[in-house]
């Protein structure tokens, strides 16, 4: 009968097909490491078997015990003696030689009674037998064994070991380099007590000669490293030895000179752009001699950069820290000095190579100094990133520090100085990527693929259309489209990060520092926002200001964020905000009108944004009450206000026609004019007249004066009231900045006629003609004068 079939089947070829790649290799790894495993079993047994034959073969069997005679044995053994050997038959020979080849007959104890398998007992002399044995001292270390290549032969395979040749000329070494440091410490000390010998002038003296040495040493080192960078790599290392200076007199000095000059030069030998490092492929292929050079270069370059900018970081851990070194090269007063350099340092370095290795690691250095309690140290740093900020173009640097700036500002809850977010203003985001139609997401049209071409187009068709897509794809590639997308992902996450910092800060801390920071931020780029945040963030605004613990800055900034976000994308929304009309018309008045700030910029800013770009959506009433409310305010405010105010009167007029009614001393409606109601709507501003202007007409302030008669005569733009092409087509913001104050001179400053010289003097007129007759005779020397009597009109009352 057959032997039943086996139910399991070998996988088919396409199920084998259908087995990953790295299950196969599983297998195959599993199957090697079982055959390993048995070969090793085996070969472990076979050692242990021939280790016993070997030693059952060698070892040499004990005679058996002697015992000495006792009392009544010596007529046994006589007996024993006596017996004839010829009684035992060759059978019991034969066995008795048997049992005696056996391991058990010749080891065990005769004497005993014990059974043949029973377990041998330890014996109570193992203490003394050990300290019998002579023990061995090892006279001589062991020696090391280097195994050889094996030799196979006939019997197998004989393997082959040397012993290691000892060196005795590395210990020396040891023992020199052990007894260099004593030298060198005395040497140190020597040093010490000759400076502390000299006098103080001497000591000065030898002080500028080591110092000009040093000097000498790091322009020669740098000169050469410009002169031939790609083969000055040990020069450069030698340079940054000299980091490392150990002579107390000019340590802190020197340190300084070598981290400046390795900064120079870096900056001038680093290669445009990133190096990265060389994959196992690349290193094994066969490359020019040029390019072997080149590739040493860049590697050494990347370390000694790396060695820098770690001494950098150490230097700087150092002052934080107040770390006290071991030996006292340099003082902990001199920390504050090293550190300032080295954070100069670091900040050159990220402005001057933000596309160069590690300018990642020197953004989250320089992040946390930014809040550093040190001025001089937080100042360098914030002035260094508004610089980095303002100069990069595709935003790769500018993500990182928004990024370090977040991390910074979250993990210190909100307790930072202002200064860091307002380096936040220099970021350079104009544009990012709106939310797209469904047009736009689609993917776009390919090009026709080859049975397209091959059914519809000919032979000729389908090469005019090769050579067409061609030319395509090269134009896309001169416009350089990828860069533009890459850039506008860039802007994009970068103003995200931005606005979840100030989101932050408007929801958790509202009562911080930061707040001034943040509404100005949102100012400036609330036209970027999404529409989906309009009505929260309007609704915070107006609560902000509705709260009143805000200064009167702050308050406009959120004015502004308002109508900042309601002019761009905001024009869609159907939004009334009469609410920020009311806050902004009753602010007017408490702006501080004695001092030159830079609230005035923030107020004409606001009134250009509410009033001029949202003309549509302002009412003729609203418009007058500004108007009437602003040429109130020119009479207080100081001559670059006032002009920047009666320029924005003039932008009204021109924008609302109907304003000129206000040059009118008629009335227009009912009601009387209520200047201290703060309702724009409803203070009736269409019954009164703009009398300021009169008023500003004899301002000593001749733009003012000008500006003044320029309104009065219904703001022409042509004609003999019409203003000059310097002040007709500058903005208020402009022109305040241009007439500023802030350097307590006259702006425009004043022409003074210089007095001419009198030939002769005259003297004033007098009323007593005795007193002028006395004084032209004192003049002219005459010593006869008489004197006049100033007494005579009072003797009669005396008397």
């Amino acid at each position: 009968m057959a032997p039943p079939r086996s139910k399991k089947r070998k996988p088919s070829f396409r199920r084998l097909l259908k087995t990953s790649g790295a299950k196969l290799e599983n297998k195959r790894r599993n199957r090697q490491f079982k055959q390993q495993s048995t070969a090793k079993k085996h070969r472990k047994e076979q050692r242990k078997l021939r280790h016993a034959l070997k030693d059952a073969s060698a070892r040499v069997p004990a005679p058996l015990e002697r015992y000495g005679k006792r009392p009544g044995d010596e007529d046994e053994e006589e007996f024993e003696e006596s017996l004839p050997v010829d009684m035992l038959e060759e059978d019991d020979l034969e066995e008795m030689r048997a049992l005696a080849q056996k391991a058990s007959f010749l080891t065990r104890n005769l004497s005993s009674c014990e059974p043949v398998h029973a377990r041998k007992r330890k014996s109570d002399g193992t203490v003394e037998t050990y300290e019998k044995t002579p023990r061995k001292m090892q006279a001589e270390p062991e020696k090391e064994i280097i195994h050889l290549l094996p030799i196979k032969d006939k019997t197998g395979i004989i393997r082959q070991t040397m012993e290691k040749p000892v060196v005795r000329k590395v210990e020396e070494e040891e023992t020199e380099e052990e007894e260099q440091p004593e030298e060198d410490m005395t040497q140190e000390e020597q040093d010490i007590e000759m400076m502390s010998s000299l006098s103080p002038e001497e000591q000065q003296q030898l002080r500028g000669q080591k110092l000009q040495e040093r000097k000498l040493r790091i322009a020669g080192l740098a000169s050469a490293i410009l002169a031939d960078p790609v083969s000055s790599m040990k020069k450069l290392k030698e340079l940054r030895s000299i980091l490392m200076e150990t002579d107390p007199s000019v340590a802190v000095t020197v340190r300084k000179l070598v981290m400046i000059s390795l900064m120079e030069v870096f900056k001038d030998i680093v290669p445009s752009y990133r190096i990265r490092p060389l994959t196992e492929e690349e290193k094994a292929t066969k490359v020019k001699k040029e390019t072997q050079q080149l590739r040493e270069f860049e590697e050494g370059l990347v370390s000694q950069y790396k060695f820098y900018l770690e001494n950098l970081e150490q230097t700087v851990k150092d002052w934080k820290q107040k770390k006290r070194k071991k030996s006292e090269t340099v003082a902990l007063q001199a920390y504050k000095g090293l550190a300032e350099v080295a954070v100069r340092c670091l900040c050159e370095l990220m402005v001057a190579l933000p596309h160069f290795n590690f300018h990642n690691n020197i953004l989250v250095l320089v992040g946390p100094l930014m809040d550093d309690p040190c001025s001089v140290v937080s100042d360098m740093c914030c002035d260094y990133v508004k610089k980095l900020l303002k100069q990069d173009k595709m935003g790769q640097a500018s993500l990182g520090m928004v990024k370090v700036i977040s991390g910074l500002v979250k993990n210190r809850n909100y307790v930072v100085r202002p200064e860091v977010l307002k380096c936040l203003l220099c970021l350079r985001i104009k544009e990012v990527e709106v939310k797209k139609d469904s047009e736009d997401v689609a993917p776009k049209k390919k090009f026709m693929t080859f049975k397209e071409k091959k059914k519809n187009l000919s032979r000729m068709q389908r090469k005019w259309k090769k050579a067409e897509e061609k030319l395509e794809k090269e134009l896309l590639e001169a416009e350089a489209s990828e860069s533009k997308e890459k850039k506008l992902k860039l802007h994009t996450e970068t103003l995200n990060i931005v606005f979840l910092i100030y989101f932050r800060i408007l929801k958790k801390a509202q009562k911080s520092a930061l707040l001034p920071a943040v509404l100005e931020g949102l100012a400036k780029f609330a036209h970027l926002i999404n529409l989906e945040f309009f009505d929260d963030l309007l609704n915070v605004l107006h609560n902000l200001i509705e709260s009143e613990d805000l200064t009167y800055r702050e308050s406009l900034h959120c004015i502004q964020t308002s109508f900042s976000v309601l002019s761009g994308q905001g024009d869609v929304l159907n939004i009334d905000p009469l609410k920020f009309y009311t806050h902004l018309y009753k602010m007017l008045l408490q702006l501080h009108a004695g001092v030159p700030n830079d609230d005035m910029g923030i107020v004409l800013q606001c009134l250009d944004v509410m009033l001029a770009k949202r003309r549509k959506q302002v009412s003729l009433q609203r418009a007058l009450a500004f108007l009437k409310r602003l040429s109130t305010l020119a009479l207080h405010v100081l001559p670059d206000s006032a002009v920047g105010l009666l320029a924005s009167c003039r932008t009204l007029m021109h924008t609302f026609p109907r304003c000129d009614t206000l040059l009118d001393n008629e009335a227009q409606g009912s009601g009387v004019y209520l200047p201290e109601l703060d309702e724009p709507e409803y203070c009736n501003p269409q019954n009164t007249a703009l009398w300021e202007l009169h008023t500003v007409l004899r301002h000593y302030h001749p733009v003012v004066r000008t500006f003044a008669a320029h309104l009065i005569a219904g703001a022409p733009s042509e004609g003999s009231g019409a203003l000059g092409m310097e002040l007709s087509r500058r903005l208020p913001v402009d022109l305040f900045q241009d007439y500023s104050t802030k350097d307590m001179m006259f702006n425009p400053p004043v022409v003074t006629l210089a007095p001419k010289k009198k030939d002769h003097f005259t003297s004033p007129l007098f009323l007593d003609t005795d007193l002028k007759e006395q004084i032209d005779c004192a003049l002219a020397g005459d010593a006869d004068s008489k004197y006049l009597d100033f007494f005579a009109q009072w003797k009669p009352c005396i008397s």
